[in-house]
């Protein structure tokens, strides 16, 4: 019996060391700043407001309607300078991202492609885009200030002579890309946000296996490399804490019939600089990089690929397929894209880079076409 309680009384010892241990690792647990997450990033915070919570738990908050919540009201960016190259409408994701950062108070600069510039500039002039321009607050959005930009130009000595003889380029000077970040410098000093929302491949119709050596390497000028020249030339006039965000697509990784002339490749590109890119610029600046994978949208130049009279484009079968076969089976909208950049471009993301985020309503995730012939009953 003696025994029996002396060995009692050992576990009983040990049985209330444990619990002690547990409560001061729990205790300093619970003090440590060093594990407890940051609800104050700078002057950034996102809470859902009451009126906001409310709504999130009402069936209508379900539907499959377009997107409502907006988080340039818990994101603040005033006094911040945004550089937005390759916006020359309303209708893609470059405007939507712009609008997003306006909404939370950034002013807008962009870059135009210079055959696209003097329409742009009527348009706004015109207020033909007022409809789309409209802000949170019921005000409309102002582009501050619109600089000709040829994204396949790096300096003067690289724009060749048919280019500058070109009327479309007539009366313009200062389109490369090392011209317009002086410029930009020069209006702004210093700017916080970098955005690369342009592509082209002059021969994205035809089969990578009929595309041209000059077709394959200006898809990859034009839409990869571009990317790359614009932190070289944009970096050293970035404030320590800024951020770049690029737009790529899922043929990077996914077979898409119809995107050929060598821009899946210059996607995949894209994705891989962006990796390589978040290192570099991120130890050189103090900069963050990433890019969003966006699902298709109707955008005027999407709209132009394999159009064919009397029958769908590729962005309409695109389209079709996404709502079809995606997990969310829902229309996707510009302001989805605009919405998750804000995000990235934000504080609120300040330990996020290297990053593709897929934003396609987690079309990418899928294996197998729902709508697939071999998928009907027989």
């Amino acid at each position: 019996l003696s025994h029996y309680l002396k060995d009692l009384a050992s576990k009983m010892t040990r049985f209330n060391t444990f619990v002690a241990t547990g409560a001061l690792v729990l205790a300093l647990a619970a003090s440590s700043t060093a594990f407890a997450p940051s609800l104050d990033l700078g002057r950034t915070s996102f809470r859902a407001t009451s009126e906001q919570r409310s709504e999130a738990s009402s069936p209508a908050s379900r539907s499959n309607g377009r997107t409502q919540l907006s988080m340039a009201a818990t994101i603040d960016l005033k006094g911040k300078v945004a550089f937005i190259a390759g916006v020359a409408d309303s209708t893609g994701y470059g405007w939507a991202i712009a609008k997003a950062l306006a909404d939370a108070g950034a002013t807008i600069v962009v870059g135009t492609w210079p055959p696209v510039l003097k329409i742009f500039q009527m348009g706004l002039k015109k207020g033909s885009f007022n409809e789309d321009s409209t802000l949170s607050d019921g005000s409309l959005m102002v582009i501050d200030k619109v600089y000709p930009l040829d994204a396949v130009f790096d300096t003067p000595d690289d724009v060749p002579e048919e280019i500058q003889n070109n009327k479309r380029y007539a009366g313009l000077d200062g389109f490369t890309i090392s011209e317009v970040a002086a410029a930009v410098e020069k209006d702004y000093g210093k700017i916080d946000i970098l955005v690369h929302s342009l592509a082209n491949g002059p021969e994205v119709t035809k089969p990578l296996l009929e595309t041209s050596r000059k077709g394959y390497l200006a898809a990859s000028s034009a839409s990869a490399y571009s990317a790359v020249s614009l932190l070289q030339k944009f970096g050293p006039i970035m404030n320590e804490g800024g951020s770049m965000l690029s737009l790529t697509y899922i043929a990077s990784e996914k077979v898409i019939p119809g995107y050929g002339g060598g821009m899946s490749s210059a996607k995949a590109q894209l994705e891989s600089d962006t990796r390589v890119l978040a290192f570099e610029a991120g130890r050189k600046w103090g900069l963050r990089v990433n890019t969003v994978s966006a699902g298709p949208l109707k955008s005027r130049a999407a709209s132009a690929i394999g159009k064919e009279p009397g029958q769908k484009t590729f962005i309409e079968y695109a389209i079709d397929y996404s709502r079809a076969n995606s997990p969310l089976e829902q229309d996707l909208y510009s302001d989805d894209v605009g919405n998750s950049a804000l995000f990235l471009l934000s504080p609120l993301a300040r330990s996020v880079t290297g990053v593709t985020l897929y934003v396609d309503n987690g079309l990418h995730s899928m294996g197998m076409a729902l709508d697939s012939k071999s998928m009907e009953a027989e």
